[in-house]
């Protein structure tokens, strides 16, 4: 089964300093049918002024992602991380035990534009950890390359979780096909531009679920950057 969810039905939220679509529940926002998908939980688009961001602030039993659209985005947490991704740059960190960190745009003029992902974890009270890895939009052209996954499989950042994570970038005639295997769900979000999903024409912050198929085809696109989840069709 195939389900189009527009952009135009995410939550949002504007701070003022930042301005953030929820595609799952988040913080003010609840939709009970859209609390999260498989071990999904959260995938925030944010928008955060210059020299704004978030203060410390903690995170347990969470495997969370961040991918950089537009801008920079600087980090810091309690393990002694510090680094700053920009465009390319994937982040992951898992909470586990619990962990704090900031995030804040550096940038004295310039607006940062991120995804913000949680996927909750399969296993709790884990030692945190972090790391960041980046991937040229060469590797991500007119393919779905794997940038998360629970083995380091093809150089990708580990996940605790039994779930990958692709990214792609597709214009023309440009296109890739994902096996689905039985038993698993998938779930695409456009992050920008346009593409066709199995046959669905999908805009920025559009997304699609596959949850009984067999393949993911994706084709048509136009500036189109693309985020993939393979996920585990149970709860967690």
């Amino acid at each position: 089964m195939n389900t189009v969810r527009r952009s135009d039905e995410r939550g949002f939220a504007d701070h003022g300093w930042l301005k953030s679509f929820h595609t799952f529940s988040f913080a003010d926002y609840f939709d009970p049918k859209h609390v999260e998908f498989g071990p999904l939980r959260v995938i925030n688009e944010d928008r955060v002024q210059a020299g704004a961001g978030f203060g410390t602030h903690g995170h347990r039993d969470m495997e969370i992602v961040s991918y950089v659209l537009e801008g920079e985005l600087a980090h810091k947490d309690s393990m002694g991380n510090g680094s700053t991704i920009r465009p390319g740059d994937v982040q992951r960190m898992s909470a586990g035990s619990g962990v704090r960190h900031s995030e804040f745009n550096p940038s004295p003029s310039a607006g940062v534009h991120f995804l913000q992902i949680w996927i909750q974890p399969n296993a709790r009270h884990i030692e945190p950890s972090y790391e960041e890895s980046r991937f040229e939009p060469a590797e991500k052209r007119g393919r779905l390359r794997l940038i998360v996954s629970p083995d380091r499989a093809d150089g990708s950042l580990l996940i605790h979780q039994d779930a990958k994570i692709y990214a792609g970038l597709f214009d023309a005639d440009e296109h890739a096909d994902l096996t689905v295997e039985p038993g698993r769900k998938i779930y695409v979000h456009v992050a920008r531009g346009t593409v066709n999903a199995n046959g669905s024409a999908l805009a920025a912050g559009d997304a699609l679920k596959i949850t009984d198929g067999s393949r993911l085809t994706i084709d048509h696109g136009r500036q189109a950057e693309v985020l993939v989840f393979d996920l585990p069709g149970n709860p967690h």
